[in-house]
C-alpha cells in the first residue's frame, strides 16, 4: 500500500514496511546513529516487534532505484479523550536531503493517521533544524505552547 509522490521533480515511493530483508537492516543500521548517538540499532526480533505492533507503523520512503532514502515512525493510539498520533524518528538519508523526502513521508503519515481517525498528530522537532521546522510548518503543523518533560530511569 505505497504511495508515489512527485516531489522536486524526483519520485518518491513511501510505503509501510511490513517485512525484514536487506535492505531494512542496511538502512536502519544507517539511519539510527543519524537519530541518535546514544540509542542501539534494533536487532531482528526488535524490529519484527515494531512491524507487529499495531500501534506504529514504520514508513519507508525509496527512490527511483528503489533504494530506502528515508524513514519515519508513525505511532497512533487511543485515549480517553480520542484518537491521538505522534510522528517519530524521522531521518533522510544525507544525500537526499531537501529532495522532498520529508516532506512525501510526513504527508503519508498524516494520511494514516486522519484514516484511523486521529484527533491529533504531534512531533517534536530540534530547534536547530530550521528545515524541518519550516517543512512542518508548510504542512499544516503549529507550534505548541506547551512544557515537555522527559523521565529517564
Amino acid at each position: 500500500m505505497g504511495a508515489i509522490y512527485e516531489v522536486m521533480s524526483h519520485q518518491i515511493d513511501v510505503a509501510m514496511a511490513e517485512t525484514i530483508d536487506g535492505d531494512l537492516l542496511a538502512a536502519i543500521a544507517q539511519f539510527i546513529p543519524q537519530l541518535s548517538s546514544s540509542a542501539a540499532v534494533p536487532d531482528v526480533e526488535q524490529l519484527r516487534e515494531i512491524l507487529a505492533c499495531p500501534c506504529t507503523t514504520l514508513l519507508l520512503a525509496r527512490n527511483a532505484e528503489r533504494r530506502i532514502v528515508g524513514m519515519l515512525t508513525l505511532v497512533t493510539f487511543r485515549i480517553p479523550t480520542g484518537v491521538r498520533a505522534r510522528i517519530e524518528d524521522v531521518v533522510v538519508d544525507s544525500q537526499s536531503r531537501s529532495a522532498g523526502v520529508g516532506q512525501a513521508l510526513t504527508g503519508k503519515a498524516l494520511e494514516i493517521a486522519l484514516s484511523r481517525r486521529a484527533r491529533t498528530v504531534d512531533l517534536t522537532s530540534d530547534p536547530k533544524r530550521g528545515a524541518a521546522s519550516r517543512l512542518y510548518q508548510k504542512l499544516g503543523f503549529k507550534l505548541r505552547e506547551t512544557n515537555v518533560y522527559r523521565y529517564s530511569p
